[in-house]
């Protein structure tokens, strides 16, 4: 009876709050616009990616695909492969990113500002140049297996590897979604334990770690998706190790099924789909708010011999990364790699003369989508955590879906989708925005949904009280609120639209190339050193844009003394 009559509380105050939404026309406006957007670019793209599973090549209605993969003992290996590789990268990921975040946060160890920004290098850089630096290391004729240790044969490729790359390659996202669940905990929950005489593991243990589940399970469930969905690491260094993700890939372009690689694609997603509902049907039964609006005290460092150790991890796993992308630019600058080491910068030459226009446009596009996909990624967030409304849990499971679904997948999707009046894209810029926009906008939607967890209502509620509307209690209180995972979205939009490959392979065009597939091309006939030189390039435009990045999201939510008239 108490659960029954609770539910029907509950259907009374969503509908209470439904009628007041229908009273605030900028918000009922805004609800509408996102789902009509989310309707074209999102649903209908994978209406059509299923209409392309289940159909053969008559366009007859059929489920021999379906039949075929679920009855083939070689897709199932695939299939369980995928799964094992996702589940321990995402693992060790969240790890390694929660110890990072949490020592830059809450223990502010020496060197963060260095850590911090030396994190982003993995999730800036293009695909397969982390491979590529496997490779020239570890490989039979790598710097340190065979110059060093004398190991002429050893084989890098497979399971190991493929692991260690992911987990470089994807541990920086967990750690951009956790630094703001960790900076917003308020010190004083963990003071007035301390207060009580309980050690710092014990505080951890019962306060700062339950506390952050929610960052815990966003950054678990990006990393996790990711891995499932990574294309270039595979191909790249995978070996006799398959994916799902590799396999429609294979079935789609090298076999020209489109059918049979929908199908892949989606027996790819039902794990996605799966994660994602646990995700959301447990975080419903928690309560995690710490921002409250009462005053609190500024956090104190630690001063600690855990310090020490924080650093360290910090410092080795920097170590790595550092010898990585170290050996990329050394193959950059390196005349012939494997033959005659002498300093050189023809490949500079060479891949500036072939991509300056591609890179330029990569830049372009992918500024137009970053900002567009962190605005949308919030509002989305704000909406699905804060208001009650009929297609609340379509937008919310919706505007998450691109991400779950392989690039290639995602990329003939919106070609087929796209190709015909009324909405004909194909061949022009707004495809590519598109796809970067809503392929991109999961990291704003998560990151800002952990955070609006933990800030109490009633700080807009006293907003509203003052006198101020909707609009402008989400502009002056909410979103300031907002600016690490705010930040972190725009960011990662815009390095994701810069390294996408597998996403836009089939949207580029002779008038709209990328620097990605001039990358991509420079692997296929084995120009290393060029594809290291443009890589480098790259690099450096998207460091230097980050940095403006930062400086513009911190000016424009700077916070500010309002009054409400």
């Amino acid at each position: 009876m108490a659960s029954k009559a609770a539910r029907k509380h509950l259907k009374s105050s969503a509908w209470k709050e439904f009628v007041i939404i229908l009273h605030q026309p900028v918000l009922l406006l805004t609800i509408i616009a996102i789902l009509a957007i989310l309707a074209i670019f999102v649903l209908y793209p994978i209406l059509r990616i299923i209409n392309l599973g289940f159909t053969n090549e008559e366009g007859a209605a059929s489920l021999e695909y379906l039949t075929y993969i679920l009855g083939s003992r070689s897709y199932r290996t695939v299939f369980l492969n995928s799964i094992r590789l996702a589940a321990i990268v995402a693992l060790l990921s969240t790890v390694v990113g929660y110890i990072f975040a949490y020592g830059v946060t809450r223990i502010q160890i020496r060197g963060r500002k260095f850590f911090n920004t030396l994190i982003h290098l993995p999730i800036i850089s293009p695909p397969f140049i982390l491979a590529l630096s496997i490779i020239f290391l570890f490989g039979r004729q790598g710097i340190i297996t065979k110059g060093l240790f004398g190991i002429k044969n050893n084989n890098v490729y497979g399971f190991t590897s493929l692991v260690f790359i992911q987990v470089i390659s994807f541990f920086p996202v967990a750690y951009l979604t956790l630094t703001g669940i960790l900076s917003a905990i308020d010190s004083s929950v963990e003071d007035a334990a301390m207060n009580m005489g309980a050690s710092r593991l014990h505080i951890f243990r019962t306060v700062t770690f339950p506390l952050s589940m929610p960052g815990v399970i966003s950054a678990y469930l990006l990393t996790f998706v990711q891995s499932l969905e990574d294309f270039s690491n595979p191909a790249v260094i995978g070996g006799d190790y398959g994916t799902l993700a590799i396999e429609a890939y294979k079935t789609i372009t090298g076999m020209y099924d489109l059918h049979g690689g929908s199908m892949l694609a989606l027996v790819l997603l039902l794990p996605t789909v799966c994660a994602f509902a646990l995700q959301r049907y447990w975080l419903n039964k928690k309560s995690f708010v710490t921002v409250t609006g009462k005053p609190t005290q500024a956090r104190q460092p630690v001063r600690s011999k855990i310090t020490v150790v924080f650093f360290l991890f910090c410092a080795v796993v920097s170590a790595f990364i550092i010898l990585l992308y170290g050996t990329v630019l050394v193959g950059a600058f390196t005349k012939t790699w494997g033959i005659n080491y002498s300093f050189s910068m023809q490949h500079f030459t060479y891949a500036w003369g072939l991509a300056k226009d591609a890179l330029r446009k990569s830049t372009r596009l992918s500024l137009i989508a970053a900002p567009i996909s962190g605005i949308l990624g919030i509002a989305i967030a704000y909406l699905t955590v804060r208001k009650r409304f009929p297609g609340r849990r379509i937008m919310q499971i919706s505007s998450l879906l691109t991400f779950a679904i392989p690039g290639t997948v995602l990329g003939i999707g919106y070609i087929s989708a796209f190709n015909t009046p009324p909405i004909l894209l194909t061949g022009t810029a707004a495809i590519i925005v598109a796809a970067f926009v809503f392929r991109n906008m999961s990291v704003s939607i998560e990151s800002g949904s952990s955070t609006l967890l933990q800030i109490d209502r009633s700080i807009e509620e006293a907003s509203t009280i003052l006198g101020a509307g909707n609009g402008e209690t989400f502009r002056r209180v909410t979103l300031p609120l907002l600016k690490q995972p705010f930040f972190s979205g725009i960011v990662f939009a815009f390095v994701r639209g810069m390294t996408a490959v597998s996403t836009v392979i089939f949207l580029v065009s002779p008038k709209w190339p990328l620097v990605t597939a001039k990358v991509h091309g420079l692997f296929d006939i084995s120009k290393y050193s060029d594809a290291a030189a443009l890589v480098v390039i790259m690099i450096l435009t998207m460091l230097i844009v980050i940095v403006l990045i930062n400086i513009a999201v911190t000016l424009i939510l700077k916070p500010r003394a309002h009054r409400f008239d």
